[in-house]
C-alpha cells in the first residue's frame, strides 16, 4: 500500500513539473512573440514616417534608424521592402541637400564677386542715364538702401569753422529725381546715418 502511494506521489510530481515547464515555455514564447510584433509595428511606423517626410529627424538620424531596423533582421518581406525604399529616399535627400548647399555656396561667391557700387557712383549713374526709364530703374535700386523714400537729405552749401549753412531740406527720393532731371552731380557725401537694419536714415551731402 505504501509503495502504491509513493508511486502515485511520484507520478503526480512529474506531471506537475511537466505542466509547469510547459506553461513557462508557453509564456516565454508568447512574450517573445509580443516583443517581435511590437518591434515590427514600430519599425513599420518609423519607415513609413521616413518615406512620407513626417518625422522631425535629421538626415543622419533617419539613416541611423533605417540601419538599426535593418540590423534587427526581422525576417519580414514588407519591412525589407520598406528598408530598401527608405534607403533610396535618404540617398536622394542627401544628394538634394548637397545640391542646394552647392547652389548656396556659388550664390555667395557670386554675391561677393559683385563690384560694390558706392552711393556717389549711383548719383553719377542716375545723372548720366541715357533716358528716364534707365534713371528710374537705378533710383528704385538706390532707394532699397534707405529706410524709406522720405529719409531726409541735408546739403551743406557753406562750411567755415563752426559756421554751417544748409540748402533747403529735401528727401532722398526727391533728390534722386533732381539728379535725373539736372543730369549733373555737384556734391559729395559728408555723413551717413544707419538704423539697426543697416538702412540709411539720414544723408548729409556737401557741395563740391
Amino acid at each position: 500500500m505504501i509503495s502504491k502511494i509513493k508511486n502515485i506521489f511520484f507520478v503526480t510530481m512529474i506531471a506537475l513539473v511537466t505542466i509547469g515547464g510547459s506553461t513557462s515555455c508557453s509564456s516565454k514564447k508568447k512574450l517573445a512573440k509580443q516583443e517581435y510584433e511590437a518591434k515590427l509595428a514600430q519599425a513599420t511606423t518609423d519607415l513609413n514616417a521616413i518615406l512620407e517626410n513626417t518625422t522631425q529627424w535629421s538626415l543622419e538620424d533617419r539613416a541611423a534608424r533605417v540601419a538599426e531596423i535593418e540590423q534587427m533582421d526581422l525576417q519580414n518581406e514588407e519591412i525589407n521592402a520598406l528598408i530598401l525604399r527608405a534607403k533610396d529616399k535618404i540617398a536622394n535627400d542627401v544628394a538634394e541637400a548637397a545640391r542646394l548647399a552647392e547652389e548656396e555656396r556659388l550664390r555667395l561667391l557670386e554675391e561677393q564677386a559683385k563690384p560694390i557700387t558706392s552711393l556717389e557712383d549711383y548719383f553719377a549713374i542716375i545723372a548720366g542715364a541715357p533716358d528716364a526709364n534707365s534713371a528710374n530703374s537705378t533710383i528704385k535700386n538706390v532707394l532699397k538702401q534707405f529706410a524709406s523714400p522720405d529719409v531726409p537729405v541735408l546739403i551743406i552749401i557753406y562750411h567755415v569753422g563752426d559756421i554751417i549753412d544748409y540748402d533747403a531740406p529735401t528727401t532722398i527720393e526727391k533728390y534722386l529725381n533732381y539728379l535725373k532731371d539736372k543730369k549733373e552731380v555737384n556734391v559729395r557725401i559728408n555723413d551717413i546715418k544707419y538704423d539697426n537694419n543697416n538702412k540709411i536714415t539720414e544723408l548729409e551731402l556737401i557741395k563740391k
